[in-house]
């Protein structure tokens, strides 16, 4: 009689978190890793994977946590059979992210076990109870926020508020911020260069070419000389809640949605009141003569300076994540990773031609347009979101204006893969690539105007994902040879 294979134990991991890495947080954080050593240990059908812990961190939004994503990546690289976990609200504090990973987790058949709540994922009962629960959570870190933001606004009033990173050109000394004399002649020299003419991409090259280095120890950029020229902190004053967070957790810029506090003389200044409004002017009367508006996008944490393109400000690189510059080649217009451009060993993206946008841009409309139906108004209806009126017909050529009102940012994923996102929340991938399409290759191609797709079939629960899934199977008609 043959004895029958011992079944294998279930690969267990663990997940920590402390907010702070206080001393007290520090020790909190060294009992959890000890009990969970133990409570696995001690069941003779687990083993332990690993302890996941992430120290000093915020647990509103799961990105920012390195441990956690490394958790969810080892669970779908099949090294994980069980998650345990002390409380909901140690694995997220945000109802969607929280509701997401499990689902995600349970895909892949693996149960996450919170201690606290008693509530084990396997059970499909557990999740009405589940969403109340990291609700309530969710409530919680936002009080615990909204207490903190209380605190820091009573101080900017009382003009109390104490600098946490000093500008370029400053050290924190005490209480205070005082200037550091090598430093603070560089930024009198910065604004000299502004005053004098220079422009803020001059100036960083000229920088960077001295060898001088930036607070962090890289490279100048335009952008990092326009924002000190901007910052009224070297003129000894501090100007309190620039930005904000709103509820989701996103940072914006403040733009009078909340109250601002300025409170002058705080620190000894480097640069005259004069010379800095001098220099302000200056950059100033260079974007209106470049006829460059100041403007903000409603999720900018900083003004963009744009509106000689309507895609100024609005591509970003798929790769490095950086911004795309506007650049003029013989015969056409093109856009340019602006960190291609200054260090193609740090981006290898390539330019992608203006007309390549604008086609991609139509295709998208011209299919939204072919199945409006199983595309956008089954995702506004179900998610209650809007979104502009649609043209009737399909686009034969390029329309600003619509572009304006219904696309916030391009994603360039590579030169034939542009990733727009909608107002409404969707986001498009749309593939242009040089193969011959219609009889043409992409060179000179004509707008797509003919479209074929499979049966659409509903696949996910998630309004989203199936909008984007539904977009994805609708393919441009080959020309009839």
């Amino acid at each position: 009689m043959t004895t029958p294979a011992p079944k294998p134990k279930l690969r267990v991991a663990a997940y920590c978190r402390v907010s702070t890495d206080k001393d007290a947080q520090a020790e909190s954080l060294e009992a959890q890793v000890s009990h969970y050593e133990q409570a696995i240990a001690k069941n003779p059908e687990w083993e332990l994977a690993e302890i996941y812990y992430d120290e000093g961190i915020t647990g509103t939004k799961k990105e920012v946590r390195p441990e956690l994503m490394r958790l969810l990546s080892d669970c779908e690289n099949g090294k994980i059979d069980v998650i345990i976990t002390k409380s909901i609200s140690r694995l997220a504090r945000n109802t969607a992210d929280c509701l997401e990973m499990v689902r995600r987790l349970k895909a892949l058949s693996i149960p996450v076990i919170f201690e606290s709540e008693n509530i084990n994922t396997s059970s499909m009962e557990s999740e009405l109870l589940l969403s109340i629960l990291s609700g309530m959570a969710e409530a919680e870190a936002r009080s615990t926020s909204d207490n903190s933001k209380w605190a820091v606004r009573q101080r900017f009033k009382d003009g109390t508020y104490r600098y946490s990173t000093p500008a370029y050109g400053y050290v924190k000394r005490g209480n205070t911020v005082v200037p550091d004399p090598e430093k603070a002649e560089i930024v009198k020299w910065i604004f000299a260069q502004v005053i004098s003419g220079d422009g803020s991409h001059v100036v960083a090259g000229k920088l960077n070419k001295r060898g001088v280095p930036t607070k962090k120890g890289g490279k100048w950029a335009s952008t990092t000389v326009l924002g000190m020229v901007r910052n009224e902190a070297y003129t000894g004053s501090v100007l309190c809640q620039k930005t904000y967070t709103d509820h989701s957790y996103r940072r914006h810029h403040n733009h009078e949605e909340l109250a601002q506090h300025l409170i002058e003389g705080h620190h000894e200044p480097i640069i005259a009141r004069e010379v800095f409004e001098a220099a302000n002017e200056a950059v100033d009367s260079r974007a209106r003569k470049k006829g460059i508006v100041k403007e903000y996008t409603p999720d900018a944490v900083t003004p963009v300076y744009h509106k000689r393109h309507c895609f100024s400000g609005r591509i970003i690189c798929g790769e490095c994540g950086g911004g795309f510059r506007r650049r003029t080649h013989v015969g056409y217009a093109a856009w340019s990773c602006g960190t291609h451009i200054t260090d193609i060993r740090r981006c290898s993206m390539k330019f992608i031609r203006d007309d390549s946008i604008k086609t991609a841009f139509c295709a998208m409309i011209n299919k939204l347009i072919y199945a409006p139906g199983r595309v956008l108004k089954t995702y506004l209806k179900a998610t209650g979101t809007t979104f502009p009126a649609m043209p009737r017909i399909m686009l034969e050529e390029f329309d600003e204006e619509l572009f304006e009102k219904t696309v916030t940012r391009i994603t360039v994923i590579s030169r034939t893969e542009k990733a727009f996102d909608l107002v409404c929340g969707l986001s498009l991938i749309e593939t242009l690539g040089s193969v011959p399409v219609n009889g043409v290759t992409y060179r000179g191609r004509p707008i797509p105007r003919s479209f074929t797709s499979p049966k659409f079939i509903d696949h996910y629960d998630d309004p989203k994902v199936q909008a984007e899934y539904v977009y994805s199977l609708i393919k441009e008609r080959p020309c009839q040879q």
